[in-house]
């Protein structure tokens, strides 16, 4: 019976993740890692296809020995993952890191300053800030997009140790 590759990849496209590393297996004879959808249904697809029509000419391996003999090649193995519990889905603990700085608030938290008649939001995100958008490694560059110029982030948002000044200030 010949294979339909196009049959073939329909079905592969449709299979959830855990459907495709079973294929691999099955096809391979040999568990993987991936799991990158895409890359999976492209090699099962080619080892179905390498099954079914044949794998390299003798003249296409001898040219592969030819150019992997002057290729960089890796020396040493990669090493073993450590094996778990045997469950393919092992739970992680995920721990909180609490900002060191006590002007900066928790992260989720707005902070908003009134800039050129403009009102600046920023979202304090566990690692950075969300300014229209785009995310940034510190206050200092938030500000720096805002105004064009190098500025300090924890005082052109008046984070200052004892809180954000409320004042009656004129916007700059």
């Amino acid at each position: 019976m010949a294979l339909n590759i196009s049959k073939e990849l329909a079905a592969l496209e449709r299979m959830a993740l855990a459907d495709l590393r079973a294929k691999y297996a099955e096809v391979f004879g040999e568990g993987t890692s991936s799991r990158h959808r895409q890359f999976l249904i492209r090699r099962i697809a080619w080892r179905l296809q390498a099954n079914e029509e044949g794998d390299l000419s003798e003249r296409a391996r001898q040219r592969a020995k030819e150019l992997a003999a002057h290729a960089d090649v890796r020396l040493t193995a990669p090493q073993e993952k450590a094996l778990g519990s045997g469950t393919e889905a092992e739970a992680r603990v995920a721990t909180i890191e609490l900002s060191p700085d006590d002007r900066l608030p928790m992260p989720g938290a707005i902070i908003t300053r009134r800039y050129k008649g403009r009102l600046l939001e920023v979202r304090v995100l566990p690692h950075g800030f969300e300014y229209e958008g785009e995310i940034y490694r510190t206050l200092s560059a938030v500000a720096g997009k805002v105004t064009g110029t190098h500025w300090n982030g924890y005082h052109f948002f008046r984070l200052l140790k004892k809180g954000p000044v409320h004042g009656s200030r004129k916007d700059d």
